[in-house]
């Protein structure tokens, strides 16, 4: 019986896996063991463990609201006593935190492989990028969004055969997953939709700084927009969050058409995209998911610049000018037609199949692929 493990560390990746947490928790050929940490045991994020309906290996505390630098540590540190414990046959991590540099590192210390999600994008606004790409160096299989990050991949010395383009699993779960009606949802959030509505995301962009006069940016242009009901998440745990945390809480007290939520959770989130104009701010998911729903994305600044993006996505500056003009055109645009760029069928089934039917004796030497 293969023994997986899996680290899930904010709401972001256990929305994406959930699925697939489910699909291994219940295979009677897996020994699977969920190991949560990060922003998950926060309540400045949400204390979000409590959204986890999985049973819970193990809570694994890093710190997540001090530095970066410290979080990676600590999870370099608190993992490795895990995983030196529990000894997985296979790891499984998504994307690109910091924090899961950390597991990835613990693990490749304890030799255990690692079968990484998420890896060859690039996000050049963004600390991500080199996080994502290290990851990629350290893991053993990847199962990748789309050809594009197949390639890059590759291009950086990973063998073709060790290397899977079956779509973005989050793209899958839009058509898997119950969603709440407009009525449910309007309950659980305490609000009235509007004849206008806009659910918005804006994390930090780690390599430009200046995260309050770009979120400021935004606010300027949410000023513009009185009839419009805002659902505002807050941010992620890159560094500068403090401050959009400070300004978020400030401009709800001013603005009634303003509501904002530490987490929404996966279900009330892709809900959300049921009933609004469009997404706005500089989240994946407006690259990944907010297509499915037909429905336009504002993508301000360099947070994600480099994904490739459906042709519903709107591209802009972080400048209020800018943001209003993605708006307006956002407004008029007929996005009936729009196809998802990361939508392949049967993604979660393949997944676990390659998981289970790979060998792993041997996996853990790499030689370095050369692109010929």
């Amino acid at each position: 019986m293969r023994k997986i493990a899996l680290v899930t560390s904010t709401r972001a990746d256990y929305g994406l896996m959930i699925r697939l947490i489910e699909k291994l928790a219940l295979d009677s050929d897996i020994e699977f063991y969920l190991l949560v940490t990060g922003t998950h045991l926060s309540e400045k994020f949400g204390m979000t463990k409590n959204e986890i309906s999985q049973k819970i290996y193990k809570e694994i505390d890093i710190a997540i609201e001090s530095s970066p630098a410290t979080a990676t540590a600590k999870a370099i540190t608190e993992f490795s006593a895990v995983f030196s414990e529990l000894k997985p046959d296979l790891l499984i991590v998504y994307g690109d935190r910091y924090e899961i540099m950390g597991v990835a590192q613990a693990a490749m210390f304890n030799t255990i492989p690692i079968a990484h999600l998420g890896g060859g994008d690039t996000t050049e606004g963004a600390i991500d990028e080199a996080i994502r790409h290290g990851i990629t160096k350290m893991s053993h299989l990847h199962f990748v969004t789309c050809d594009e990050a197949r390639q890059r991949v590759i291009q950086l010395g990973e063998h073709p055969d060790r290397v899977f383009n079956y779509g973005a699993i989050s793209v899958e779960n839009i058509k898997k997953l119950p969603l709440m009606t407009k009525e449910q949802l309007e309950e659980s959030l305490k609000i009235k939709f509007g004849p206008k509505n806009i659910l918005a995301t804006f994390h930090p962009v780690t390599l430009e700084g200046k995260v309050k006069e770009q979120f400021m940016e935004l606010l300027h242009a949410f000023d513009q927009l009185p009839a419009t009901q805002i659902i505002m998440t807050c941010p992620n745990s890159d560094e500068g969050n403090e401050e959009i945390f400070n300004l978020i809480h400030e401009y709800a007290q001013h603005h009634s058409n303003f509501h904002s939520y530490k987490s929404l959770g996966l279900i009330r989130y892709l809900s959300c995209m049921q009933f609004v104009d469009m997404v706005v701010g500089n989240s994946s998911s407006g690259i990944y998911e907010v297509p499915s729903f037909k429905i336009p994305t504002v993508n301000i600044g360099n947070r994600q610049k480099g994904r490739m993006c459906a042709k519903s996505v709107i591209n802009c500056l972080p400048e209020k000018q800018s943001i209003l003009n993605a708006i307006d055109t956002a407004y008029k645009m007929d996005c009936s037609e729009i196809q998802n760029p990361y939508y392949k069928e049967g993604t979660l089934n393949k997944i676990v199949d390659t998981l289970k039917a790979c060998r792993l004796e041997h996996i853990l030497t790499k030689e370095f692929y050369l692109v010929k």
